[in-house]
Protein backbone atom coordinates (compact mmCIF):
# COMPACT_ATOMS: atom_id res chain seq x y z
CA UNK A 1 0.00 0.00 0.00
CA UNK A 2 1.91 3.40 -0.91
CA UNK A 3 0.73 6.65 0.40
CA UNK A 4 3.38 9.27 -0.93
CA UNK A 5 2.06 12.64 -0.55
CA UNK A 6 1.78 14.91 -3.57
CA UNK A 7 3.53 17.48 -2.65
CA UNK A 8 7.01 16.48 -2.44
CA UNK A 9 7.03 13.90 -5.13
CA UNK A 10 9.44 14.45 -7.81
CA UNK A 11 8.81 15.22 -11.27
CA UNK A 12 10.73 12.34 -13.61
CA UNK A 13 11.62 13.14 -17.42
CA UNK A 14 13.80 12.31 -20.78
CA UNK A 15 15.84 9.18 -20.34
CA UNK A 16 16.65 8.93 -16.63
CA UNK A 17 15.80 5.62 -14.93
CA UNK A 18 14.53 6.73 -12.03
CA UNK A 19 14.32 3.63 -9.08
CA UNK A 20 12.44 4.15 -5.49
CA UNK A 21 14.09 1.80 -2.86
CA UNK A 22 11.37 1.37 -0.29
CA UNK A 23 10.93 -0.22 3.24
CA UNK A 24 7.60 -0.40 5.17
CA UNK A 25 6.02 -0.41 8.40
CA UNK A 26 3.39 0.62 10.68
CA UNK A 27 3.29 1.55 14.03
CA UNK A 28 -0.14 2.01 16.49
CA UNK A 29 -2.39 4.90 16.94
CA UNK A 30 -0.74 5.50 20.90
CA UNK A 31 2.90 4.78 19.89
CA UNK A 32 2.57 8.07 17.01
CA UNK A 33 3.71 10.84 19.34
CA UNK A 34 6.57 8.36 20.71
CA UNK A 35 7.86 8.01 16.25
CA UNK A 36 7.24 11.70 15.84
CA UNK A 37 9.37 12.56 18.83
CA UNK A 38 12.26 10.16 17.09
CA UNK A 39 12.10 11.57 14.09
CA UNK A 40 12.03 15.03 14.71
CA UNK A 41 15.62 14.26 16.23
CA UNK A 42 17.01 12.13 13.35
CA UNK A 43 15.74 14.56 10.61
CA UNK A 44 16.72 17.62 9.21
CA UNK A 45 16.25 20.51 11.26
CA UNK A 46 12.98 21.52 10.27
CA UNK A 47 9.13 21.00 11.52
CA UNK A 48 7.99 18.13 9.14
CA UNK A 49 5.36 18.53 6.52
CA UNK A 50 1.77 17.87 7.07
CA UNK A 51 -0.39 16.64 4.07
CA UNK A 52 -4.35 15.72 3.00
CA UNK A 53 -4.29 14.02 0.07
CA UNK A 54 -6.78 11.61 -2.09
CA UNK A 55 -5.25 9.12 -4.79
CA UNK A 56 -7.25 7.44 -7.03
CA UNK A 57 -6.24 4.32 -8.49
CA UNK A 58 -6.84 3.58 -11.95
CA UNK A 59 -6.32 0.05 -14.50
CA UNK A 60 -6.61 -0.78 -17.80
CA UNK A 61 -7.15 -4.49 -18.26
CA UNK A 62 -5.41 -5.92 -21.35
CA UNK A 63 -6.65 -9.32 -23.28
CA UNK A 64 -3.74 -11.24 -21.09
CA UNK A 65 -1.63 -10.19 -18.18
CA UNK A 66 -1.97 -7.97 -15.43
CA UNK A 67 -3.79 -5.21 -15.96
CA UNK A 68 -1.76 -1.30 -16.39
CA UNK A 69 -1.82 0.81 -12.74
CA UNK A 70 -1.52 4.33 -12.77
CA UNK A 71 -1.97 6.42 -9.81
CA UNK A 72 -3.89 10.21 -9.71
CA UNK A 73 -2.99 12.30 -6.67
CA UNK A 74 -4.06 15.85 -5.38
CA UNK A 75 -3.82 17.69 -2.61
CA UNK A 76 -6.75 18.41 -0.17
CA UNK A 77 -5.46 20.95 1.94
CA UNK A 78 -3.98 23.05 -1.02
CA UNK A 79 -6.48 22.40 -4.45
CA UNK A 80 -4.72 24.70 -6.65
CA UNK A 81 -1.45 22.60 -6.63
CA UNK A 82 -1.35 20.48 -9.68
CA UNK A 83 -2.29 16.57 -10.16
CA UNK A 84 0.44 14.30 -9.65
CA UNK A 85 0.39 11.06 -12.08
CA UNK A 86 2.33 8.20 -10.45
CA UNK A 87 3.39 5.02 -12.07
CA UNK A 88 5.32 2.30 -9.98
CA UNK A 89 7.61 -0.72 -12.01
CA UNK A 90 7.18 -3.98 -10.35
CA UNK A 91 9.22 -4.76 -7.42
CA UNK A 92 12.69 -6.33 -7.62
CA UNK A 93 12.89 -7.96 -4.53
CA UNK A 94 14.69 -11.06 -5.73
CA UNK A 95 18.11 -9.76 -5.04
CA UNK A 96 18.39 -10.51 -1.31
CA UNK A 97 21.95 -8.54 -0.90
CA UNK A 98 19.65 -5.27 -0.89
CA UNK A 99 18.20 -4.20 2.08
CA UNK A 100 14.96 -2.72 0.45
CA UNK A 101 12.89 -3.27 -2.40
CA UNK A 102 13.31 -1.43 -5.59
CA UNK A 103 11.13 -0.22 -8.24
CA UNK A 104 10.62 1.65 -11.49
CA UNK A 105 9.16 4.82 -10.75
CA UNK A 106 7.68 7.73 -13.13
CA UNK A 107 6.31 10.97 -11.37
CA UNK A 108 4.64 13.41 -13.58
CA UNK A 109 2.54 16.45 -12.94
CA UNK A 110 -0.83 17.21 -14.28
CA UNK A 111 -3.82 19.43 -14.77
CA UNK A 112 -7.02 18.86 -13.01
CA UNK A 113 -8.34 16.93 -15.74
CA UNK A 114 -6.38 14.19 -14.94
CA UNK A 115 -9.66 12.27 -14.25
CA UNK A 116 -11.34 12.57 -17.36
CA UNK A 117 -8.20 11.98 -19.11
CA UNK A 118 -7.35 8.81 -17.78
CA UNK A 119 -11.58 7.85 -18.37
CA UNK A 120 -11.24 8.87 -22.01
CA UNK A 121 -8.06 6.20 -22.04
CA UNK A 122 -9.89 3.93 -21.25
CA UNK A 123 -8.92 3.21 -17.39
CA UNK A 124 -11.35 2.74 -15.76
CA UNK A 125 -11.08 3.52 -11.39
CA UNK A 126 -10.24 0.43 -9.60
CA UNK A 127 -10.83 2.44 -5.62
CA UNK A 128 -10.15 5.41 -3.78
CA UNK A 129 -8.58 6.51 -0.22
CA UNK A 130 -7.73 9.59 1.45
CA UNK A 131 -3.93 9.75 2.97
CA UNK A 132 -2.84 12.46 5.84
CA UNK A 133 0.04 12.80 7.74
CA UNK A 134 3.89 13.95 7.97
CA UNK A 135 6.84 13.94 5.92
CA UNK A 136 10.53 14.26 7.74
CA UNK A 137 13.57 14.28 5.47
CA UNK A 138 17.34 13.01 6.13
CA UNK A 139 19.04 14.01 3.37
CA UNK A 140 18.16 12.36 0.58
CA UNK A 141 15.88 9.85 3.01
CA UNK A 142 12.21 10.33 3.05
CA UNK A 143 10.11 9.00 5.70
CA UNK A 144 6.16 9.20 5.43
CA UNK A 145 3.80 9.11 8.25
CA UNK A 146 0.09 8.66 6.89
CA UNK A 147 -2.84 7.46 8.11
CA UNK A 148 -5.26 5.94 5.21
CA UNK A 149 -8.92 6.01 5.33
CA UNK A 150 -11.32 4.63 2.82
CA UNK A 151 -13.40 6.90 0.72
CA UNK A 152 -17.05 5.28 1.65
CA UNK A 153 -19.03 7.42 -1.35
CA UNK A 154 -16.86 7.53 -4.22
CA UNK A 155 -15.85 11.08 -5.29
CA UNK A 156 -16.72 12.15 -1.48
CA UNK A 157 -13.48 12.81 0.57
CA UNK A 158 -15.48 14.28 3.15
CA UNK A 159 -17.15 10.36 4.22
CA UNK A 160 -14.37 8.27 5.11
CA UNK A 161 -13.84 5.99 7.12
CA UNK A 162 -9.87 4.96 8.52
CA UNK A 163 -8.61 1.57 7.36
CA UNK A 164 -7.16 0.56 10.81
CA UNK A 165 -5.87 1.97 14.16
CA UNK A 166 -2.59 2.13 12.87
CA UNK A 167 -0.35 4.56 10.74
CA UNK A 168 1.67 3.55 7.59
CA UNK A 169 5.12 4.35 8.22
CA UNK A 170 7.65 4.32 4.74
CA UNK A 171 11.63 5.27 4.21
CA UNK A 172 12.20 5.75 0.24
CA UNK A 173 14.80 7.08 -1.64
CA UNK A 174 14.82 8.14 -5.28
CA UNK A 175 17.63 7.53 -7.36
CA UNK A 176 18.79 6.66 -11.06
CA UNK A 177 18.97 3.19 -11.31
CA UNK A 178 22.63 1.21 -9.75
CA UNK A 179 22.79 3.12 -7.04
CA UNK A 180 22.01 0.18 -4.70
CA UNK A 181 24.04 1.47 -2.13
CA UNK A 182 21.23 3.93 -1.30
CA UNK A 183 19.70 0.40 0.84
CA UNK A 184 22.42 0.32 3.11
CA UNK A 185 22.08 3.71 4.72
CA UNK A 186 18.38 3.00 4.20
CA UNK A 187 19.01 -0.19 7.15
CA UNK A 188 21.39 2.15 8.85
CA UNK A 189 18.17 4.76 9.50
CA UNK A 190 16.06 2.20 10.16
CA UNK A 191 17.45 0.19 13.12
CA UNK A 192 17.81 3.54 14.89
CA UNK A 193 13.75 3.74 14.80
CA UNK A 194 13.53 0.65 16.35
CA UNK A 195 11.97 -0.69 18.34
CA UNK A 196 8.99 2.18 17.94
CA UNK A 197 8.87 1.01 14.65
CA UNK A 198 10.24 -2.04 12.30
CA UNK A 199 10.70 -1.12 8.80
CA UNK A 200 11.17 -4.28 6.13
CA UNK A 201 11.47 -5.21 2.51
CA UNK A 202 7.88 -6.27 1.91
CA UNK A 203 7.19 -8.32 -0.89
CA UNK A 204 3.87 -7.71 -2.29
CA UNK A 205 3.63 -11.06 -3.94
CA UNK A 206 3.77 -13.02 -0.42
CA UNK A 207 0.92 -10.16 0.83
CA UNK A 208 -1.68 -11.63 -1.73
CA UNK A 209 -1.29 -15.57 -0.19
Amino acid sequence: MEAPPVTVMPVTGGTINMMEYLLQGSVLDQALESLLHRLRGLCDNMEPETFIDHELVYLLKGQQGNPFILRARHSLSHPTVPWHLRYLGQPEVGDKSRHALVRNCLDVAASHSLPDFLNEMGFRMDHEFVANGHIFRRGALKVVVSKLSRVLVPGNTDNTERLSLSYLVELSVLAPAGQDTVSDDMRSFAEQLKPLVHLEKIDPSKQRH
